[in-house]
């Protein structure tokens, strides 16, 4: 596919996926949904990829649903926004989720709407001291989507959920930090590189391990301590046969840095 509306590439063991809508602050159309399934595909089927970073071009992160790619007129009839949630925006949460390696997700701006659900929908969040993240639904009489009544109690818990999604109220990155909805913000001048620390950590990572460690606290929501501690044993009997494993034992009793190659 030829991309308009992301940049997409992998590098280094790095996939990157840029929104690139700058000038409607990366807001979601058909387009766009579209370009990124083609690349998540891409993703899952690289061998090589060890790590995805989501970012967006420009001054914003994603402001959500671009509204005039479904405009609705005045004397129109209704639209079933149930359909592009199904057909969009819930794959895209499912596939983020399931990727096989962590998803660092870089807010560089606002995050609004489906922007902000997109992001708290990745495994490790960070953001510039500048950004922010808005709950704008409760502004057009809506329901927050891409995941956001599942992510934002979770996450914050069930006051601050509700206070974000029924006053849509601006919370600043510093605010998404102290509540848990991100990991850390940084100042805007350190962001770019302090995002790409992560990816060299993540890029020479044990990247199944990283996996085995995404699918064991997303399953713990619903699990009973039980099933939770035959999860642990079974993922643990996985990693115990993998060459990073063995790797890392050896390289710590030889007291040096390990070389994993994500197997």
């Amino acid at each position: 596919m030829s991309y308009e509306a992301i940049l997409f590439g992998v590098e280094n063991g790095a996939a990157r996926l840029t929104l690139n809508r700058p000038e409607k602050l990366n807001s979601f159309n058909i387009r766009m949904h579209e370009e990124i399934q083609n690349a998540l595909e891409a993703v899952e089927n690289d061998p090589n990829a060890r790590v995805m970073v989501l970012t967006g071009a420009g001054r914003g992160f994603c402001a959500g649903q671009d509204l005039s790619d479904r405009a609705i007129l005045p004397t129109g009839g209704a639209v079933d926004l149930g359909a592009s949630i199904e057909k969009y925006y819930a794959p895209l949460v499912r596939r983020l989720r399931s990727l096989k390696m962590p998803v660092l997700c870089a807010v560089n701006g606002v995050a609004a709407g489906a922007g902000a659900n997109l992001a708290f929908a990745c495994d490790l969040v960070v953001a510039a001291k500048s950004a922010s993240f808005i709950e704008s639904f409760c502004k057009l009489g809506l329901v927050p989507d891409t995941g956001g009544t599942y992510f934002l109690p979770w996450l914050a818990g069930v006051a601050r959920a509700m206070g974000m999604a029924l006053l849509g109220e601006k919370i600043s990155a510093e605010q998404a930090a102290q509540w848990g909805l991100i990991w850390r913000c940084f100042d805007d001048a350190d962001f770019a590189s302090e995002v790409e620390k992560l990816v060299a950590y993540f890029r020479s990572g044990p990247t199944m391990g990283f996996a085995r460690i995404k699918h064991a606290i997303y399953a713990s929501a619903e699990n009973s301590l039980e099933d939770q501690l035959d999860l642990e044993r079974d993922l643990m009997r996985e990693a115990g046969k993998s060459a990073d494993y063995r790797e890392g034992v050896v390289a710590f009793l030889e007291k040096r840095a390990p070389q994993f190659t994500g197997r």
